[in-house]
C-alpha cells in the first residue's frame, strides 16, 4: 500500500508543472517556420476565403451568362374559377366540352361559375440576338479571369503580411535581448561606480547617473517585451489564427545571400507576373465585350416560342382537352428615346477609363519596382556598415571601462559608449530584418512571391 501511494504521488508531482493555476492544462507552444506560417495563412486567412468566394461567385457568373444561349423549359398548373362569360366561354372550347347549349343567350351572358384546371409546357428559345449573348459571356469569362488574378495577388499580399509579420517578431526578439544585455551592462556599471564611490575615487553624481540610465535601460526592456507580445499578436492575426495562439519560433534573424535580379530584369517581370496587371488586362477585355453587347442592342433580335396546354374541369387528366402552339418572332427597336445610343456611349467612354487605368497601372508598377530594388540595396549595404559598427563600438566600451576603472575619463564617457554599443547591436538587426522584408516586397512588386519564393525559402 505504501509503495502504491508513493507511484501516485510521484506521478501527481510529475503532472503539477503541466497544470497553471487555473486547473487548466498548459499548452505546449508549437514550432513555427516561415513556410508553415504562410502556409496556414494561405488556409485560414480571412481575405483568402474572401477572395475564393469571388472567384466562386466569378465562375457561377460565366454559368449564367451561358444559360442564355439555351433553350428555356418551363412547367406551370393553374386552377381557376369564375362566372367571367369569356372565360367560362373560352375555358369550355379548350376543354373540348362546348356544347350548342352553351350558345343560348342566358348562358352566354349570364353563365353559371365554370372552374378549369389548367396544366401547360411552355418553351422559349433566343436563336439570334446579334451576339448579345455570345459577348455576355466572354464578358463573364473575362470577369472570371480577373478574379482569379485576384485571388492570386490577395494571395501574395498575405504572403508578405505574414512574412512582415514573422521578421516583426524576430525583430522585437532581438531588440529584447539586445535591452536585456543593456539592462546588464547597466548594472555592471553601477556596481563599478559603487564601487569607485566607495573607495573615494568618485563623486556620488556618477553612481546616480549610472542608476538613472539604469532606470532607463528597464523601461526599454519593458517597451522590447511588449512590443515582442504585440508582434505574436500580429503575427497570429495575420495567419487567421487566434490572438493568443502560442508558438516556438525555429528561425532567427541571420544574415543571408538572396539572389538579386538586374533593375531590369525584375521591371520585366513585373510588367508580365504582376497578378493585378494581368486581372486589369481582363477588366479591360470584359469592358470590350460591354461595349460589343451595347452595339449589339441595335440590331434585331430572333426568338423561337412553342407551348402545350391541357385543361379539364377536375384536377384529374384525361377528361378535357389540349392543344399547342409554336412559332416564331422576330424583334427590331425602332425608336427608343435615344436610350441605346446613350448606352453604348457610356460603354466606350468606361472602355477609355478602362484603357487609362491599365497604363496608370503599368507606371505605378514600373516604380514600385523601383523602389523595392533601391531598398533591397539600401538595407543590404547598411547590413556591412552595422556589422563593423558593433566590434568598433564593442571595443570602444571595453577600452572606456578599463579607463573608467583605472580613473582616466568619465562616467559621460563611459555611459556614451554603452549607448553607442546598444544602437549598433539594434542597427545590425534593423538592417538585417529590412533587407529580409525589403527582398520578400521586391518579390511582391515583380509579382513573384509565394511560398516557395526565396524570401520564404532562402
Amino acid at each position: 500500500m505504501n509503495r502504491f501511494f508513493k507511484v501516485v504521488l510521484s506521478l501527481a508531482v510529475a503532472w503539477l508543472p503541466l497544470v497553471t493555476a487555473s486547473g487548466q492544462q498548459e499548452v505546449q507552444p508549437s514550432l513555427l517556420t516561415l513556410r508553415q506560417a504562410v502556409n496556414v495563412a494561405l488556409e485560414k486567412n480571412p481575405l483568402h476565403k474572401a477572395a475564393v468566394a469571388d472567384t466562386k461567385a466569378a465562375s457561377a457568373e460565366v454559368r449564367e451568362a451561358r444559360s442564355l444561349l439555351m433553350p428555356h423549359l418551363s412547367f406551370s398548373e393553374t386552377a381557376t374559377r369564375g362566372d367571367d362569360p369569356v372565360y367560362v366561354f373560352g375555358s369550355k372550347l379548350r376543354q373540348q366540352r362546348f356544347t350548342a347549349a352553351d350558345l343560348a343567350l342566358n348562358k352566354l351572358n349570364a353563365p353559371p361559375p365554370f372552374g378549369n384546371f389548367s396544366t401547360r409546357f411552355g418553351g422559349s428559345w433566343n436563336l439570334f440576338d446579334s451576339f448579345a449573348s455570345w459577348h455576355g459571356e466572354g464578358r463573364a469569362k473575362q470577369m472570371n479571369e480577373a478574379a482569379k488574378h485576384q485571388l492570386d495577388r490577395t494571395d501574395q499580399e498575405i504572403v508578405f503580411r505574414v512574412l512582415s509579420s514573422y521578421y516583426d517578431v524576430l525583430l522585437a526578439a532581438k531588440q529584447f535581448e539586445v535591452a536585456d544585455q543593456s539592462v546588464k551592462t547597466a548594472k555592471s556599471i553601477i556596481n563599478s561606480s559603487q564601487a569607485r564611490f566607495d573607495s573615494g575615487l568618485t563623486v556620488e553624481s556618477d553612481l546616480l547617473t549610472a542608476k538613472v540610465r539604469l532606470a532607463a535601460r528597464q523601461e526599454e526592456a519593458i517597451r522590447a517585451r511588449n512590443t515582442l507580445q504585440t508582434a505574436r499578436s500580429e503575427l497570429n492575426t495575420a495567419m487567421g489564427m487566434p490572438v493568443e495562439s502560442p508558438f516556438r519560433f525555429v528561425e532567427g534573424l541571420a544574415e543571408d545571400a538572396l539572389p538579386i535580379p538586374t533593375l531590369q530584369e525584375i521591371e520585366k517581370q513585373a510588367l508580365t507576373n504582376r497578378p493585378d496587371l494581368k486581372r486589369i488586362a481582363s477588366e479591360e477585355a470584359a469592358q470590350r465585350h460591354n461595349v460589343a453587347m451595347a452595339k449589339s442592342s441595335f440590331g434585331p433580335r430572333v426568338n423561337a416560342f412553342a407551348g402545350w396546354e391541357m385543361d379539364n374541369p377536375t384536377f384529374a387528366a384525361g377528361c378535357g382537352g389540349n392543344n399547342w402552339q409554336g412559332g416564331i418572332e422576330v424583334q427590331f427597336d425602332i425608336f427608343q428615346g435615344g436610350a441605346k445610343r446613350a448606352a453604348l456611349s457610356r460603354q466606350e467612354a468606361l472602355e477609355e477609363k478602362a484603357v487609362a487605368i491599365k497604363q496608370r497601372a503599368s507606371d505605378a508598377v514600373r516604380l514600385e519596382v523601383r523602389r523595392a530594388y533601391y531598398d533591397v540595396e539600401t538595407s543590404r549595404q547598411q547590413i556591412e556598415v552595422a556589422r563593423a559598427a558593433i566590434a568598433q563600438a564593442q571595443e570602444s566600451l571595453r577600452i572606456n571601462q578599463d579607463r573608467y576603472d583605472s580613473g582616466l575619463t568619465t562616467i559621460t564617457d563611459l555611459l556614451g559608449a554603452e549607448d553607442a554599443t546598444r544602437r549598433s547591436q539594434t542597427d545590425y538587426w534593423e538592417a538585417i530584418y529590412h533587407f529580409r522584408t525589403s527582398y520578400a516586397n521586391l518579390e511582391l512588386a515583380t509579382g513573384n512571391l509565394n511560398p516557395q519564393s526565396p524570401a520564404v525559402m532562402p
